[in-house]
């Protein structure tokens, strides 16, 4: 055995070296690249200072006629400031900015191409804050960068990512406190997602709402810090958005079998359609039935909610229940608790069942904000997880597809009616 693993060794060596590249030839390259960053570097330097140049000659131009009693001129230049590193994607660029003496009241330059405390590009701004929300913890920061942007980066101090957090956490306060009056959303998904916090014994339910629009844009509504999936925090949440002026009902809600989030809207929305999560459902029966049974079972419940009418899904269910009720009956009651919920969707348009079948809008977009919280072993603190949960669903706001078809929304809204997702014609269609 010795043997053979010696040979094998010697073979993969042998194949290495085959097609390896040579050595001079990777420091050549390597070499080559570092003269051409340095190259792009030293390019962009001069490019920059003769902008901040060329910017304080015009502004001293402008006022050269302004002048005192004594004949002398207002403005005038008066050397350079000391110089300072800007941070870039090339790495450090030194730049030494011009100093403008301005003797006019109230008055005083103000660079516009290199504003006072100015420490890195904006690029740099933008991939900062995303490294923190794909898992790069705080203290991290220094190293991580520093390959990319030079030993001598500055502005990436765990103290400077920590002031970037309380800025976004004063975004998300102003953004709770928004005006949503005449916002309307024919669908809203809800659910709820537990985390860990590293300074909180108690794991904190956040509750999540993301509504579609008429025009089939979805929205992120509201973040909740609540207690657990409970009818209290629920009914917090909903109140809160109708005092900001969220008062138009929604023509359906999507949820799991949480029963707090339903008794909650049935309160505040009393005449708002319902529709419990397949996901969730066929996640919840199978868990009931050992895993022999599962792929069997499993088909079946997907027959139910992929049948192209209610009358073949309804078949479905009975065929189920009389499969499974005497050796499986708490997977068949789990079932049979939501049946008014489960086929509501077949009442709306057959374009939109992807969508409302399922929390999946809410499930996908949040898979992201679990693995940062399973990168950083949870937040410190409550407000820093709301604030990441905020942020993170923000960012994915943005990659959010419109629903197909959303033009028959409109049809929706006007209260027209639909039967196993087609239009409803004639007299039974009249609002």
């Amino acid at each position: 055995m010795i043997f053979l693993e010696g040979k094998n060794q010697t073979k993969r060596n042998t194949l290495m070296k085959k097609f390896a590249l040579p050595q001079d030839k990777n420091l050549s390259e390597i070499s080559t690249r570092s003269a051409l960053e340095e190259v792009l570097r030293d390019g962009a330097k001069r490019m920059l200072q003769e902008a901040i140049e060329t910017e304080v000659l015009e502004y001293v131009q402008r006022c050269n006629e302004m002048k005192d009693k004594m004949n002398k001129r207002l403005v005038t230049r008066n050397g350079h400031l000391p110089p300072r590193d800007i941070l870039t994607g090339l790495g450090p660029i030194n730049i030494r900015q011009p100093r403008v003496r301005d003797k006019r009241d109230g008055e005083c330059f103000s660079s516009s191409v290199l504003p006072k405390y100015k420490r890195k590009t904006q690029s740099l701004e933008q991939l900062i804050p995303e490294l923190y929300l794909r898992g790069i913890s705080t203290n991290n920061f220094p190293e991580a960068l520093s390959a990319l942007l030079g030993k001598n980066a500055v502005g990436l101090s765990p103290a400077n990512i920590t002031r970037m957090k309380e800025v976004w956490e004063q975004e998300y306060e102003t953004w709770l406190k928004r005006d949503l009056m005449g916002s309307r959303y024919v669908y809203i998904w809800a659910d709820g997602i537990y985390f860990n916090i590293r300074l909180d014994e108690a794991r904190p339910c956040i509750l999540v709402l993301i509504g579609a629009t008429e025009d089939g844009r979805k929205e992120l509504i509201g973040i909740h810090d609540g207690v657990r999936e409970s009818k209290l925090s629920w009914k917090e949440f909903l109140q809160n958005l109708k005092s900001r002026g969220l008062v138009i009902t929604p023509s359906l809600a999507v949820g799991d079998g949480a029963l707090g989030f339903w008794s909650a809207l049935e309160e505040e929305f009393p005449q708002c359609e319902q529709q419990r999560c397949w996901v969730h459902k066929t996640a919840n029966i199978l868990d009931k039935m050992p895993k022999s049974v599962q792929p069997n079972a499993k088909r079946m419940i997907h027959e139910m909610y992929q049948s192209p009418t209610k009358e073949a899904a309804l078949k479905a269910y009975e065929g189920f229940l009389h499969v499974y009720t005497a050796k499986y009956p708490g997977a068949c009651k789990c079932l049979e608790k939501d049946k008014g919920q489960l086929f509501t969707f077949y009442d709306f348009p057959a374009e939109h069942w992807a969508h409302i079948r399922t929390t999946n809008p809410i499930e996908s977009s949040f898979a992201t904000v679990r693995h940062r919280t399973r990168q950083t072993k949870g937040c410190g603190s409550r407000i820093a997880t709301l604030t990441m949960v905020y942020k993170l669903a923000k960012v994915a706001e943005e990659g959010w597809r419109r629903l197909r078809g959303f033009a028959q929304l409109s049809k929706v809204v006007a209260g027209i009616k639909f039967k196993d997702g087609e239009e409803v014609m004639g007299k039974e269609n009249v609002a």
